[in-house]
């Protein structure tokens, strides 16, 4: 990890130092999605059959037979299927509380004005695979797609060599309530769920983080008119831990270190004002990482990490609001005065023991969150995700003769005058 003494760094060396390597601009990355794309729209199936024979060594069955979720899910280990069933019902406590109410209200007499929410027809959701199975994801985008009741749940997910889908992700398919499971990631998983091909439904949106393959797809599908909406930028994993003197840093190089596992190109940051607590950090890191099963992968994260000795925990808040993370973990003597001032992040776990892995397991909130910066604008996935409001009006004639002159009004301002006479003629 880079270190940088952040008070005396000027604003351009300091976008420099949080500059994430995954948002560097890949032409070539561009443009291979791309013709993914345009091949899978044109040639469905048998494309994505190539693609995966081609990245992931196997060419199997694109739908996984319902037979075999009901398999994977009553072989599962007792323990698996405990630890599932009761991280399932946590994400499902907290996103049913999410249910939006209606609102009906009358703006004037005569003027009834309605907002209903109804369920999304068809979603594609999308879990990372392969050498680490994300059963978490699945239960965190298929629960909330179950509860707002979108008929159609099409999980894409990539196979490993031997062309299966591990057991223990179908376990979970079964139990999040998924409608269809298809052996396909990358690029040619998103670009079959947003065009549709003989097999598999196009969906209406996506969900599901995933590389920077998968991110660049998702942006393209969203871009096309023919594509599909999709749930936020979800790219790249990290995490930002603001910690001080009186933390562990044990637990912060831990927490850490489960970011960098992910992939190695996720990024972990630590903001302290203390560089003795860094060094202390770094230690702990460096001990902890060997004989990770994925120390390989970490280090190769770490590479993209930076500890960051501030001034004091208002000028690590500081940063961390520049950087809008992911993830947020606070472990100071401040935890709650810093968590009451937070605005940019995607998700924040106040104290020390507050992990941030059960978060994504377990707690119950969602881990499908906005990645690169995009905290900014977006929050992480909920209930609502996968609904859409509907408005409705209803106007007496009472109620449009009151209303009329403020309509004709404004049409005249704006020249539109089909507008006015279309209130003129009823009004009259």
């Amino acid at each position: 990890m880079r270190r940088v003494d952040w008070s005396r760094l000027d604003a351009a060396a300091r976008a420099a130092a949080l500059q994430r390597p995954a948002l560097v601009p890949d032409a070539e990355r561009r443009e291979a999605v791309a013709a993914i794309m345009a091949d899978v729209r044109a040639r469905g199936d048998a494309a994505v059959r190539e693609y995966t024979k081609r990245f992931d060594g196997c060419d199997p069955e694109l739908l996984v037979p319902a037979a075999e979720l009901d398999a994977a899910w009553n072989g599962a280990d007792a323990g698996v299927r405990a630890a599932l069933s009761s991280a399932a019902a946590r994400i499902e406590a907290f996103h049913r509380a999410q249910a939006p109410a209606p609102v009906a209200v009358e703006t004037s007499p005569g003027v009834l004005c309605e907002r209903r929410w109804v369920p999304l027809d068809a979603v594609g959701l999308y879990a990372p695979g392969g050498s680490a199975p994300l059963v978490s994801t699945v239960l965190m985008v298929g629960i909330p797609a179950r509860l707002a009741g979108c008929p159609v749940r099409v999980l894409a997910t990539p196979p490993g060599r031997d062309g299966r889908i591990d057991a223990r992700l179908l376990a979970a398919a079964k139990l999040a309530g998924v409608t269809l499971v298809v052996r396909a990631g990358g690029a040619q998983a998103i670009a079959a769920l947003a065009c549709g091909t003989a097999s598999i439904p196009k969906a209406d949106k996506l969900f599901g983080p995933g590389n920077a393959w998968v991110a660049e797809a998702k942006r393209q599908a969203a871009d096309a008119p023919d594509g599909a909406a999709i749930d936020l930028p979800a790219g790249p994993s990290e995490v930002l831990v603001i910690a001080d003197d009186s933390a562990d840093a044990c637990f912060v190089a831990s927490d850490l270190l489960a970011q960098c596992e992910h992939g190695a190109d996720s990024q972990a940051i630590l903001a302290t004002p203390s560089a003795a607590f860094a060094d202390k950090v770094e230690a702990e890191v460096e001990q902890r990482l060997k004989g990770l099963p994925r120390e390989t992968i970490a280090r190769a994260s770490l590479s993209n990490g930076l500890v960051a000795v501030v001034r004091s925990l208002d000028e690590a808040l500081e940063l961390s609001e520049a950087y809008a993370p992911e993830h947020l973990i606070l472990q100071t003597r401040e935890d709650e005065r810093l968590a009451a001032r937070v605005r940019r992040a995607g998700a924040v776990f106040v104290g020390p023991w507050s992990p941030e892995a059960a978060g994504d397991y377990a707690c119950g909130p969602n881990h499908v969150l906005p990645t690169g910066g995009a905290a900014r604008a977006w929050g992480g996935l909920g209930l609502e995700s996968f609904l859409r409001p509907l408005t409705f009006q209803r106007l007496t004639r009472a109620g449009l003769r009151a209303v009329a002159p403020d309509v004709e009004a404004l049409a005249r301002v704006e020249g539109l005058d089909a507008h006015r006479l279309s209130v003129t003629a009823r009004s009259a």
